[in-house]
């Protein structure tokens, strides 16, 4: 049966924001989409958006609540609001007691609650959105998809810290990583598009955007990530640190009197890019001083470039084969130039810079950028909310008619 007009909401809430689309349950982009910002703050808005418009309200402080009920409003006017069948959630931190996607239900909710304390920042917020939808669409069921999931395939060897084992028994301390929901999904559209053995491949994905990560995928499972416990831990991002000696965390504290919630503030949204270079997070504003000779912006592209390339290194230890090495996230699917510096600085495992495809394949195109066919380089752009829809609907046991949102046509593929 073709659920043509049957549509779902998807949501993706932070602590102090609400982003939504609305996808055809049968597959296809975006009918409308939108941001609530600043909530709980005077400045708050909302940004709404449809094919041919786009808005932007103030919420007057507004909470999630009323973000989410400006967004129901705005559904209504579209007439989209009666065809929504089911609500799909991020969520970020599953623990180890989820590994798929699940149906939201009252021992879901307590047990994404139980798992908090890993994920304060995130797990709090997806709660407040999911809550915000059963006040508002009581009769529309939920789904929820967890940024963690995808990753609990990988092997207590990978996981594991080499710290005292009660700490992982008492309190759930290991590697759980995240970008999950990307992760699958390019994963499948590497073997897709590339015409890979499902069964027979290894392929390593740098999800690369503010929040950065990579993943070994090894017949279609995650055998390793670069993320830890929490998103701090790996890449270089724009205000996150990435990997540190924490012998660093304990000097900075004492030498300057911090506290631990001090340090991991600074770790968390003053380091990075922004850190390092003294001048942005914002990998674009980077490029443009770099090309005027900023020191702090071409070393901050630099140490970003040499930390991708040696975790790209490390994580192909981890399959049996390297036949790709896949470029997402905004910074993956837009960045020519850290793309050609990885390429370039990964020359030992084979891989030949394509410049002029490099160059071409930006702005939401896909295709290979490297002349070298095994391991190839490739670009493939993300759609962590087509694939949070294709999980609701299929939970729900609907079959999208059309599939979800296919990449463009002009991924060549030879």
């Amino acid at each position: 049966m073709a659920y043509i007009s049957e549509l779902v909401l998807v949501i993706n809430c932070g602590s102090s924001s609400l982003k939504f689309s609305v996808i055809p349950a049968s597959g296809g982009g975006p009918l409308a989409s939108g941001l609530a910002e600043c909530l709980g703050r005077p400045e708050a808005r909302i940004v709404l958006k449809s094919a041919d418009t786009k808005t932007v309200n103030s919420l007057h402080g507004g909470s999630h609540d009323s973000a989410l009920a400006a967004i129901l409003r705005y559904l209504a006017e579209q007439r989209l609001l009666d065809r929504i069948v089911v609500v799909g959630h991020r969520v970020v931190h599953g623990g180890e007691r989820f590994s798929a996607s699940a149906l939201v239900t009252p021992e879901v909710i307590a047990d994404i609650e139980a798992v908090a304390a890993l994920a304060p920042l995130h797990n709090p917020a997806n709660l407040l959105g999911i809550r915000a939808c059963a006040q508002g669409l009581p009769a529309i069921p939920q789904v929820v998809v967890f940024d963690t999931a995808f990753h609990q395939t990988i092997a207590a060897a990978a996981f594991t810290y080499a710290i005292p084992q009660r700490l992982y028994r008492d309190q759930g301390v290991r590697r759980y990583g995240f970008h999950g929901t990307s992760h699958r999904y390019i994963a499948g559209q590497t073997v897709d598009l590339l015409r890979l053995d499902p069964q027979d491949h290894g392929i390593v994905i740098a999800h690369l955007g503010n929040g950065a990560s990579a993943t070994a995928v090894s017949n279609g499972v995650s055998v390793d990530t670069t993320m830890g416990m929490t998103p701090l831990e790996g890449l270089v991002m724009g205000t996150r640190s990435g990997d540190i000696d924490f012998g660093v965390v304990a000097h900075v504290a004492r030498t300057n009197r911090m506290s631990l919630d001090e340090v991991e503030t600074m770790l968390n949204t003053q380091s990075g890019l922004l850190g390092i270079s003294e001048l942005s997070g914002d990998c674009r504003a980077l490029e443009q001083a770099a090309q005027s000779g900023h020191p702090g912006a071409i070393l901050a592209l630099d140490v970003f470039v040499h930390r991708l390339a040696r975790h790209i290194g490390g994580l192909a230890a981890s399959l049996d084969n390297f036949d790709a090495l896949v470029f997402t996230g905004g910074i993956g699917e837009n960045s020519a130039l850290l793309r050609a510096k990885t390429i370039e600085s990964l020359r030992v495992f084979g891989f030949t810079l394509n410049r002029e495809a490099n160059e071409r394949t930006v702005g939401g195109r896909s295709g290979r950028i490297s002349r070298s066919r095994r391991p190839t380089a490739i670009v493939i752009p993300t759609d962590e909310e087509g694939l949070i829809a294709r999980d609701a609907t299929a939970i729900l046991g609907i079959s999208p008619s059309g599939g979800f949102p296919a990449q463009p046509s002009d991924l060549h593929i030879a």
